[in-house]
């Protein structure tokens, strides 16, 4: 059986070999920083379980240890309070993820995107597991990291790993949208959730010239990483990066409780997209950015859109003739938004999110394809 130093050293091996690990000082924190104590029990996903069923994975046991060490993200939570070593036996649950420690590959990928260096100070939202956290006090020192976190369980257990493995960041339990609640000028902001806007307490906390790294997602969980630089109190810019990131939304960020789905009439015409493009990675992103009050379901053909603040919805079909149809009901025609985005993101080349870009000001959060005057979208700030 491999020991922890071992699988360790083996995980930063493939991590450099892959081009994740670029730089040395990376690597040293991803050799030193003990995973396990961070993670303790974690539940695996029951392979084509529908609903998905997860299966807890509990300290100690057989392949405990090398699960632990695979560059896979581990769910640490379901349901804002079900942890693997609460469920009896052998048993399974069905729940929501929400809390989880991050795939190292992309945590360490991200603290490097941030362009970090020694004797800055950072912000990172979203202590999680601690493992992040860790990973920044060994290479910056505790001394210049605040942390924050949101579910205060979470937190102490975070604290708890945080002092076991010989880490003293400054660690706060608090809402991380609202920043430092002491305030304070970073030169850096790191979020390990992602957010449906740029707070605007993180644009007054980082200095003009600082960078923020923040993942944008929305109620159809489309996702992209952008890298930004404030250019004064209140305003930022920058651009999406390569490569597909995803993190749970923060929770109050979140989309709110909801009833079951009713499908209703409404009006049909054929479609000029074919749906199945707002399934993929860019294209649900360019719809999400059309539509940020919808939610997605569906696959292929079949896409459905609800917007429950407004009651509107819209559903696609293969039509008889080899298109597609559409059915919208509601105020908002959230097919015709979609259709419009997708058409110009079309005409842009298809991108990927490396082509989008972000201004923040105080009158708004915008989206643009190419450049600042090109296509683009307000976030729902």
């Amino acid at each position: 059986m491999s020991t922890s130093a071992q699988l360790r050293a083996a995980l930063a091996d493939v991590l450099a070999e892959d081009g994740t690990l670029i730089d040395p000082a990376w690597r040293g924190a991803a050799e030193a920083v003990p995973r396990e104590l961070f993670v303790g029990s974690y539940f695996a996903q029951v392979p084509d379980s529908v609903p998905t069923r997860y299966r807890p994975v509990r300290r100690g046991e057989d392949g405990w240890l090398e699960g632990v060490y695979a560059d896979e993200t581990l769910i640490t939570q379901l349901d804002g309070r079900t942890r693997a070593d609460d469920i009896d036996g052998d048993s399974t649950v069905v729940g929501s993820a929400t809390s989880s420690s991050t795939l190292p590959s992309l945590v360490l990928r991200m603290w490097q995107q941030l362009e970090v260096e020694a004797g800055q100070r950072v912000l990172e939202v979203g202590t999680g597991t601690g493992y992040s956290t860790a990973l920044g006090a060994h290479r910056l020192g505790g001394d210049r990291l605040t942390s924050i976190e949101y579910d205060p369980a979470v937190g102490r257990a975070a604290a708890s790993a945080l002092a076991a493995a010989g880490y003293a960041p400054r660690l706060v339990i608090g809402d991380g949208l609202r920043g430092d609640p002491d305030g304070g000028a970073y030169d850096r902001l790191i979020a390990t959730c992602s957010v449906r806007y740029v707070p605007m307490a993180w644009l007054h906390q980082v200095k003009p010239g600082g960078k923020i790294l923040v993942t944008l997602s929305g109620w159809s969980y489309a996702s992209g990483l952008a890298l930004l630089t404030v250019t004064g109190p209140g305003t930022a810019t920058g651009r999406f990066l390569p490569g597909y990131t995803s993190f749970m939304i923060a929770r109050p960020h979140d989309r709110p409780p909801r009833p079951p789905l009713a499908l209703l009439p409404g009006g049909e015409r054929p479609s000029r997209i074919d749906p199945a493009v707002i399934g993929t990675w860019t294209g649900g992103w360019v719809a999400q950015l059309a539509a940020p009050a919808a939610e997605r379901m569906g696959a292929g053909p079949e896409q459905t859109l609800w917007d429950i603040s407004t009651g509107s919805q819209a559903r696609t079909a293969p039509g008889p003739d080899g298109g597609w149809t559409v059915v919208q009901r509601g105020p908002v025609r959230l097919w015709d938004r979609v259709e419009t985005a997708i058409r110009l993101w079309q005409a842009a080349g298809e991108p990927h999110q490396e082509g989008f870009g972000l201004t923040v000001s105080a009158v708004g959060q915008r989206v643009w394809i190419g450049g600042e005057e090109g296509p683009g979208w307000d976030l729902p700030v």
